[in-house]
């Protein structure tokens, strides 16, 4: 699909295509995601909306290639905010694939911008992440708000902050 502009993005749009017509894509082991790296996999709605989106934190996957594969799959089908995407859908997705760096434990919320870096807010067991430059997410204090609103954690509740940065590609 000539809209996409990057390998990653392409990569993971063939692999949920390829689902819906029961095949399991081919990997080029011999290429730049053949590395180890944690990443998420965004899909949006033509009006920019969120429709699912799916990642982890460390690298769990043996390479890049595999973690955009699984990580796309579920944002697709397995995401719990929304349902299963339909295959109508699909060609009208807006698809990003976001790299993470090594997370940073701070101490302070001086250490984050929402543009800059994502952010993982810990309260015990809960813990929420929000990445960093979304749309209408300008504040820190709103970054980390709607990570905390996504954990569970009741707002004022002390938390443990780390940050990351991403490499976004779309």
């Amino acid at each position: 699909m000539n809209k996409f502009q990057t390998e990653e993005v392409r990569w993971a749009y063939r692999v949920i295509r390829d689902y819906f017509n029961g095949i399991v894509p081919n990997e080029d082991m011999n290429d730049h995601m053949n590395v180890k790296a944690a990443c998420f996999v965004s899909l949006h709605s033509p009006v920019g909306a969120l429709r699912g989106c799916i990642g982890t934190l460390e690298p769990v996957r043996k390479n890049l290639r595999e973690a955009i594969r699984w990580n796309a799959l579920a944002a697709a089908f397995n995401d719990p905010r929304f349902p299963p995407l339909e295959l109508r859908e699909l060609d009208t997705l807006d698809i990003s694939v976001d790299v993470l760096s090594n997370i940073e434990a701070i101490t302070s919320t001086n250490s984050l911008d929402p543009r800059i870096y994502g952010v993982i807010v810990s309260n015990g067991h809960k813990r929420g992440v929000l990445l960093p430059n979304l749309d209408g997410v300008t504040t820190v204090q709103q970054q980390i708000s709607i990570a905390m609103r996504k954990a569970g954690i009741v707002e004022g509740s002390p938390v443990k902050l780390e940050r990351f940065k991403v490499t976004r590609y779309i």
